[in-house]
Order: structure tokens, then C-alpha cells, then sequence
């Protein structure tokens, strides 16, 4: 470790109260990016990461896009032959809904204590405005210390990530010349616990339809059609209730074709981790795995694809009885992909199972509204190792490659549109709550986080 390391270390350790109440106030903002009426709150919060950048010796503006803005910052560090780092990183969040299921008002922040110590509940916390703070604050340390960070620095902080990102990959296409850089560094994924850094190799993709099967010309007297008239709440649930044989394996057609088997040396490094999948239900009120029968929970998680509904429904639902026949019935369906998949032929896959199984009479739409294709990251990257590195350092442990369940579309669009592999290195925990009500981050990971990339700036720039 170098002396200008260690300063920088001990600078973010003196800083630690500081850098907590910056977070606080950012998380104030509700910049929900889905919801209108909060569309100044959006810009509010990109002035304020803006004005962070700027202090901190940055070229930053916000630049319009046609949703919410984006802030574009970039810093020369030491010279031109220094590596360049593009950080990335969302304002926007979540809508805090369900409200009543909060114990604190979402955007005004509370500190209470847990078993890992001190943590701040706000929407926000870890998704994505903790995970973007603790770069920022690493950032700060060496503008303090150093004068600057040791390499060129480029950041794009989006708003529009928690609704699919519509105006990013138009804005990366236009501005891929500015925005050139060695490696994307992105901070939206999770440890395998509080004690243990991840690194996050493998993501997965996603294809999302809706199925609109109609058939009679109007809702139907079940008394005086029942028996004679096509129902199509039963045939869509007959249809969709095929969509798994008995072992749990998709049955769409296509569905597997590209999927390779996982390496030797992941199953051994994902079979150290001790993944306890009784306790990863228990945890939800659930004790029995579902999916593919024959594979381990992790493999299920980050190596295989599945086909989940994720909402059904027609005709009647509303308090007491109405005996009626709907004339549609409507579901929604994601598939979560894993590198090799062709989200296209998923989805003409999808199209084909539902035809195959159409009754006569029905009239069957299937709408694809998301196609990604799963990604996977080198594990032998120079990114990868130096990260690896500076993890092990900060923890005493080395850092575990892991896969994701979720998508991250961005990281698929920085490597079709700016030729970028990414770098995912997140300090989130399972319990963070995102998307949920009483969302937190742990102060902890907050500051070890901030120092685990002081520490991967110091060895990037080793090159």
C-alpha cells in the first residue's frame, strides 16, 4: 500500500459522518423517474449529483434527453496515458408504494440500528444512490488527498433507470465519441454477504409479453352460454399452465437452444459459497426449491433461464359473485435469459407455444415489450484481477465471482453500443429491501464500499 493510499484511506475514515449526511440529503429528493408529477424532483436530484462532481474538479452538466436528464462528468486525472473509467450510475428511483407498509416516511431518511450496526432507511438507499455515493466519496478522497483521482474518470449518471432506461442507448449512440473509455465501473449489484466482496460475472436477460386471448364478441351469462361458449380465462390458463413439464424444464419451443452448461471451476466456486437455500426460502415463508429438478439453487439462480407469469387475469374479480363468461382473458410473462439465449427466438418461441395451444375461435396477441440477451463479464479481465486485488485488501478475504438472477440492460447496451465491457462490483446485501417498502443501506457497507474503490483506483491506475 502507498503512502498517498493510505492517507486517501484515512482521509474516508475521518470523513465518515460527512459522507452519511451527504447521502441523507440526496436520498431527501423523491426523483421517482415513473411517476410525473415528480419529473422536477428528477432534475432536482441530477443538480445535486452535478454539483458534487463539480466540486470535486469535474467538467459536469446535465444534458436533456427525451425523459429525464442525464449528468455527464469527466476528469483528466494524471494525463492521457492514465486508464479511463466511465462510472455509471441512476438518481432515479422506485416508486415508494405501498406507503402504509413503511415505518418511516420514504424520502425523509431515519438511522436506527440493526445487527450489522448503524443503517439508513429511505427509498433510494442502496438502489441506486448509496451504491453511486460510496464512488463518490472515493472520488472526494482523492481530490483531497491527491489532488485528483490517478485515473481519467469519466461519469454518466442516468434518471431513467427504474423504467427500462427508454432514452439511454439513443444518448450512448449519439454520444459514443465522448464517452470512450477503457472500462465501465457499475455499482448496482450485491456482496455475497457483509463480510465477503462480489464481483458479479454473469446477469441475466429478459424477454416480457403480454397474452391477449379473446373470443366471444361481449362477457357471456355463464348460465346461458356455460358449457357452450369458449371461456377464455380457462383456455389462457390451460395454455399457460403447460408452460413446465413435471421436472420444471420450459417447454417453449426453442427455449434452450445456446444454453451451455456451467465450467468446472464455477460449480467448485460457486459450490464453496455455502449457498443455504432453506434459509434463502425460509426467509420468504417458502421450504420447498421449485425450477429445474437436478440443479443446484445458485445454478438455478444465475446459470439457467426460467419462464415465470408475473400476472393473470380476467372477467370478474371484484367483491361478492358475477356469473359471467369473459370474452378476454390477459396474461404477462418474463423470461429470464442467460448468455447464449437468442431473446428474438425466445420470443417467436413464445408466439409459437401459445398458437400450438390456441382454441378454435380464439384470437391470440402476444405483445414482446423487452428483449435483452444475458451477459457475461471475462473473469480474466485485468479489471477483474485488480479488483480482486484491492478486495481482498480491504476485507482480508478474497473477493467471490458471482452471477445475477436480475438484468442490468445497460451493461448489454455499453458493450453493443461503446464497445465496453463492465465491471460489476455492488455492496448491497440480500435483506436491502430494493423495490420494497423500508428499503436501507448499511452505514457499513457504505464506507467500506467508498474505500474498496479508493483501493480499485489505486490499482487500476497500475495498469
Amino acid at each position: 500500500m502507498t503512502p498517498s493510499l493510505d492517507a486517501i484511506l484515512a482521509h474516508l475514515d475521518a470523513g465518515t459522518a460527512a459522507a452519511e449526511a451527504r447521502l441523507i440529503d440526496w436520498l431527501r429528493i423523491p426523483s421517482i423517474s415513473a411517476q410525473p408529477a415528480h419529473a422536477g424532483d428528477c432534475l432536482r436530484a441530477a443538480e445535486w449529483v452535478r454539483g458534487e462532481l463539480a466540486g470535486l474538479g469535474f467538467t459536469a452538466e446535465i444534458r436533456p434527453t427525451a425523459g429525464h436528464p442525464v449528468v455527464v462528468a469527466h476528469h483528466p486525472g494524471p494525463g492521457a496515458d492514465a486508464p479511463h473509467l466511465l462510472f455509471y450510475g441512476h438518481y432515479d428511483v422506485q416508486p415508494a408504494d405501498p406507503l402504509d407498509l413503511w415505518t418511516s416516511p420514504p424520502f425523509d431518511p431515519v438511522v436506527v440500528e440493526g445487527p450489522h450496526g448503524r443503517r439508513v432507511v429511505a427509498r433510494g438507499a442502496v438502489d441506486d444512490k448509496g451504491q453511486c455515493a460510496m464512488w463518490l466519496e472515493a472520488l472526494r478522497a482523492w481530490h483531497a488527498v491527491a489532488g485528483g483521482p490517478p485515473c481519467r474518470v469519466s461519469v454518466l449518471i442516468e434518471g431513467e433507470e427504474e423504467v427500462g432506461s427508454p432514452s439511454l442507448d439513443a444518448f450512448l449512440a449519439a454520444n459514443k465519441a465522448e464517452l470512450a473509455a477503457d472500462v465501465a465501473v457499475i455499482s448496482d449489484t450485491g456482496m455475497w454477504d457483509i463480510d465477503t466482496p462480489a464481483i458479479t460475472t454473469r446477469l441475466r436477460g429478459m424477454v416480457y409479453a403480454q397474452i391477449d386471448l379473446k373470443a366471444a364478441s361481449r362477457d357471456l351469462h355463464s348460465g346461458i352460454y356455460g358449457g357452450a361458449a369458449l371461456n377464455p380465462v380457462n383456455a389462457l390458463s390451460r395454455i399457460l399452465g403447460g408452460l413446465h413439464d413435471e421436472n420444471g424444464k420450459v417447454q417453449i419451443p426453442g427455449f434452450y437452444e445456446g444454453v451451455a452448461e456451467i465450467s468446472n471451476s464455477q460449480r467448485v466456486e460457486w459450490d464453496s459459497l455455502g449457498f443455504d437455500e432453506a434459509g434463502f426460502l425460509g426467509d420468504i415463508g417458502l421450504t420447498t426449491p421449485s425450477g429445474e429438478r437436478g440443479r443446484s439453487g445458485l445454478e438455478r439462480l444465475w446459470a439457467r433461464p426460467t419462464a415465470d407469469l408475473n400476472g393473470i387475469w380476467g372477467g370478474y374479480t371484484g367483491d361478492g359473485s358475477k356469473t359471467v363468461i369473459a370474452a378476454e382473458a390477459h396474461a404477462k410473462l418474463s423470461c429470464r435469459l442467460v448468455p447464449g439465449q437468442d431473446p428474438a427466438k425466445v420470443a417467436a418461441g413464445i408466439r409459437a407455444f401459445i398458437e400450438e395451444r390456441r382454441p378454435a375461435d380464439a384470437k391470440v396477441e402476444v405483445t414482446v415489450f423487452t428483449t435483452t440477451p444475458g451477459i457475461e463479464v471475462p473473469a480474466d479481465s485485468r479489471w477483474v484481477g485488480a479488483a480482486r486485488r484491492a478486495l481482498a485488501e480491504e476485507y482480508g478475504r478474497p473477493a467471490v465471482l458471482i452471477g445475477s438472477g436480475g438484468s442490468i440492460p445497460v451493461v448489454e447496451s455499453m458493450r453493443r453500443l461503446l464497445g465496453l465491457d463492465s465491471l460489476l462490483v455492488g455492496f448491497g446485501l440480500n435483506d436491502d429491501q430494493v423495490h420494497s417498502p423500508n428499503e436501507k443501506f448499511e452505514f457499513r457497507c457504505l464506507h467500506q464500499g467508498a474505500r474498496s474503490h479508493a483501493r480499485m483506483l489505486a490499482e487500476f491506475a497500475k495498469g
